[in-house]
């Protein structure tokens, strides 16, 4: 019973706090099951919705199938229906599933017309990804020449959520140069198509072949490569699962390793086909040799919640203060957590069960009050809520050890989004503490309840607490003392700030870094520039202290995108450690009305049939500096589970964990002959400390580069002295002792080295294209050129680039160097 009742113990904690939820999917005999499709409750009520739903993962099913070389298919969804939609027959309740888990969101588009369907990924090549984000006029099909058919598009978001690969296009970098030509970053690269751009002026448009840019080498802004409809690759999902032909992922035998893409970027330079074999799904599957059933769905809507309290009061429970906390959970649960209307129950058990409470609906303080008394008070034997609702935000959570009446003094800042039902609760373990709150004006809050069976008070603030920040003063002695904060939202139509957080992995094998994550958004507005720190707790009751960061390198994927994230390698002991994290917005936090781009199907700017061009409506623009610098002042405080960890040795801990890697080496040509580099510093361990040293090696291959980087030319790097981890690093070299002239591609990666020589990973790619324009002495035009028009001149090539070359030579410039 020992070991069940810490684990509940923990559970209790992680239902009052909140941690970013498991999915319920699991894959049984090549079909998954458990996928929770969850309706956001502010999509207005749409019956046709559900049967759309249903239809877009039956043909989501076979496509995957057929993908997937007959491997993996759809078995059961479950479909979550708004509680204020009508109740039908076949809603039934549901049991697991909630919208924290859901795996597929429906939701109406942010920002409004922005119905461009798309996946959270916090993690790395390979990492499953949160969730997956579609809009009813999505799935309703309005959107099938944006984005093709539902189905193929839902298993595109598929690959990004259960098999951790990225996206084979980029629309902020369409073209490449490679070995002087044009290329359309795509993959295959036998997916053929038109460059073109489209024109408007006047309000009449036309489309015409794009130009060429003599300053990049590459083609003008705005163009596009359009698809033809008729394509006879195979391949890849990745890139453009909406033509006709393509049926599977790409793979090391047609990847196209060249293209800037995210794919490249982040799974060095692998297919997405070698990536989903590395998968543990694959890994427990063979082809199946029967065709599979079509899917089967449950349809579950929440209604009233019954919430189950199961506490065990056996003699086991007097030890270690452990009744008392449970209390102290129990008491914090039913005054705070659950929600009013719904209904709980209580059960206790030693050897045998005994009902505490029958079911009654919480209606009023009065029905909390009647529970919370029932409470065990005495212990003669784990505990387990069979089900809760968690709506209350944790603002505050601390606790502290006093000695000799110290004092334990803070604030909690209560912003504009929440304020309703707010609690302050404070727990002790010797005797009541001395007590002072005072709000925002400054005025003194007495009214405390003390229950000192329980070893706690509480004040509930009534009505909506003023906004602003509040001061405590706690003062008591040899004892421990720990304040929570909790509130919720002020205004229904007014989405409050909140703090989601979890780890990479529930279990961690030393020497095997672990990555804390928090999530910070109000609605689907990501929260930039807070202060967010980790509190890791040891169970020798070690705390380190990690602040994570939003800055797209190290363990953090996407700069700028609300999720922060930071490697922990401070491991103390074997055992379980606890994760909390602690969120405070101040004067430099903004929000961004859009989260940017995500992991996500390509929009399709148009096609071509029959030789002519039919174009889309442009792609709604994300502006990149769409972010709202009005303050953002929070404070929060989300629990992060916990992880055990194994095979850690015995002090004195032995130095194993190298630099982190490199994943935003960018590159570019700078005074005609030099490349400038820039990236962001890695640590001794990871992305803490400061390396001892980097590699840097060039090639003109590519593959070259990454498969044989120690055999590669090294470039000088005497000069440069590695800066603190997350530091911004620039380097300017001049490329020696190598080819590099007029269409040379170079290819540049970094390693980094700690002082016990341990290396880290290498780097992304990066990689610079030199572009001479043919230079001739300008020509002075006779009268009669001067005067007359000059024609339009258009150029048919079937080689991108080599026709434009030719008529460049009237050009007069300095050499010009270019990045493709």
């Amino acid at each position: 019973m020992g070991p069940f009742k810490s684990s509940v113990f923990i559970l209790i904690l992680h239902l009052l706090e909140g941690a970013l939820s498991n999915s319920l999917i699991q894959l049984n005999n090549n079909g998954y099951e458990g996928i929770v499709v969850a309706i956001d409750p502010n999509v207005p009520e749409d019956e046709t919705l559900i049967q759309q739903i249903k239809d877009m993962v039956t043909q989501a099913s076979l496509y995957l199938l057929e993908a997937t070389g007959k491997r993996f298919y759809f078995k059961n969804v479950a479909i979550l229906i708004p509680e204020t939609w009508k109740t039908k027959a076949d809603y039934v309740r549901p049991k697991l599933e909630t919208y924290k888990n859901a795996d597929v969101l429906v939701a109406e588009s942010t920002p409004p017309g922005n119905d461009e369907p798309y996946t959270e990924q916090m993690g790395n090549c390979g990492e499953k990804g949160e969730r997956i984000h579609l809009t009813p006029d999505f799935i309703a099909g309005k959107k099938l020449a944006e984005y093709g058919p539902q189905g193929r598009a839902f298993v595109h978001e598929w690959a990004h959520l259960r098999w951790g690969v990225f996206d084979e296009y980029n629309n902020d970098e369409k073209f490449y140069l490679s070995n002087g030509r044009i290329q359309a970053v795509r993959c295959s690269a036998g997916i053929t198509g038109t460059n073109v751009v489209k024109k408007c002026q006047g309000g009449s448009c036309y489309t015409k072949r794009c130009t060429f840019n003599k300053v990049t080498g590459l083609y003008e802004k705005g163009c596009e490569f359009v698809l033809q409809s008729r394509q006879t690759e195979k391949a890849s999902i990745m890139f453009a699962q909406h033509v006709d032909s393509i049926v599977e992922f790409c793979t090391e035998q047609n990847h196209n390793k060249e293209a800037p893409n995210k794919q490249n970027q982040k799974c060095n330079l692998r297919s997405t086909w070698e990536v989903i074999r590395d998968s543990e799904d694959f890994k427990k599957t063979t082809p199946m040799t029967t065709q599979p059933p079509n899917p089967t769905f449950s349809l579950l809507q929440i209604g009233q919640r019954i919430v189950c309290l199961v506490l065990d009061k056996s003699g086991s429970m007097a030890t270690g203060n452990r009744l008392n906390r449970l209390n102290q959970a129990g008491q914090l649960f039913l005054l705070q957590t659950v929600e009013l209307g719904s209904w709980v129950g209580m059960v206790t058990f030693d050897s045998a069960a005994h009902v505490q409470n029958e079911l009654i609906q919480i209606n009023s303080g009065s029905d909390r009050d009647t529970l919370a008394k029932r409470l065990p008070a005495a212990a003669s034997g784990g505990t387990s809520i069979c089900s809760g609702l968690r709506s209350a935000f944790t603002l505050e959570s601390k606790g502290l050890t006093l000695q000799n009446s110290q004092w334990m003094n803070g604030t909690v800042i209560v912003d504009s989004t929440v304020g309703k039902d707010t609690l302050f609760l404070i727990t002790w373990t010797m005797q009541p503490p001395q007590i002072l709150l005072w709000d925002p004006s400054g005025q003194k809050q007495g009214g405390f309840v003390v229950d000192k069976n329980t070893k706690m008070a509480y004040l509930q603030i009534p009505g909506i607490a003023k906004v602003g920040t509040w001061k405590y003063s706690l003062q008591a002695s040899s004892q421990t003392l720990t304040l929570t904060v909790t509130s919720r939202a002020s205004n229904a139509t007014l989405p409050p700030i909140t703090v989601t957080s979890k780890t990479n992995k529930d279990t961690s094998k030393f020497p095997s870094p672990l990555v804390v994550y928090a999530n910070i958004r109000q609605g689907a507005s990501p929260i930039l520039r807070a202060s967010v720190t980790a509190l890791i707790e040891s169970v020798n009751g070690k705390t380190v202290t990690l602040e994570l960061l939003d800055n797209g390198a190290g363990a953090d994927a996407t700069k700028d995108d609300g999720v922060y994230s930071r490697y922990f390698t401070t491991y103390d002991t074997n055992g379980r450690y606890s994760v909390k994290v602690r969120a405070l917005g101040g004067v430099n936090a903004a929000r961004r009305r859009v989260i940017p781009q995500q992991s996500g199907a390509l929009y399709i700017p148009g096609w071509i049939e029959n030789d002519e061009i039919q174009w889309n409506p442009p792609r709604p623009e994300i502006n990149k500096d769409d972010v709202q610098h009005k303050q953002v002042c929070f404070s929060r405080t989300s629990s992060g589970g916990s992880f055990v960890a194994s095979d850690v040795p015995n002090a004195p801990i032995p130095d194993l964990f190298p630099p982190g890697q490199i994943t935003d080496l960018k590159a570019e040509i700078h005074g005609g002959s030099l490349i400038n580099l820039t990236w962001t510093a890695p640590g001794d361990d990871y992305d803490h400390g400061t390396a001892h040293k980097y590699i840097i090696r060039i090639s003109t291959s590519i593959l070259d580069l990454r498969d044989k980087f120690n055999e590669s030319l090294q470039v000088n790097t005497t000069a440069l002295i590695p800066k603190e981890a997350n530091s911004e690093e620039v380097f300017l070299f001049k490329p020696e002792n190598i080819t590099f002239e007029n269409g040379t591609d170079l290819f540049i990666a970094i390693q980094a080295v700690d002082k016990v020589d341990l290396k880290s990973e290498i780097s992304n790619i990066a990689r610079v294209s030199l572009f001479i324009p043919p230079q001739t002495p300008p020509e002075t035009p006779s009268p009669d050129e001067t005067s007359a028009p000059c024609p339009n001149i258009h150029i048919n090539s079937t080689i991108p680039g080599i026709h434009i070359l030719k008529i460049m030579w009237k050009w007069i410039g300095e050499l010009q160097l270019s990045i493709a």
